[in-house]
């Protein structure tokens, strides 16, 4: 029997991620038990709860996916506004050449 490492991995969105650990907080259901219930192992509810607490905390989104830093609304902005000056200076650089 051929087993694939891969299909055993699931990937779990970040809105089903938030009701889990949604679930946690208000209910008194360990996270055992809500894992059990949503049919997944118990120490990704565990991750996700620290997760949840110690981004939440920093004023950070929770869980923003696979390989999307999770930035303040501060940190996002100042981003964008760094690679705009990128651009705008590269055009600039462009523009001093042609003329």
């Amino acid at each position: 029997m051929e087993t694939d490492m891969t299909a055993s991995k699931h990937e779990h969105t970040a809105e089903f991620k938030e009701e889990a650990v949604r679930l946690v907080i208000t209910s008194q259901k360990s996270c055992a038990e809500i894992a059990r219930n949503l049919g997944i192992p118990p120490y990704l509810v565990v991750r996700w709860k620290q997760q949840h607490e110690q981004k939440g905390a920093a004023g950070r989104p929770q869980f923003t996916g696979r390989g999307v830093a999770a930035l303040s609304e501060q940190e996002a902005r100042f981003k964008k506004l760094e690679r705009e000056l990128e651009i705008t200076r590269q055009e600039r650089d462009i523009l001093d050449r042609v003329s």
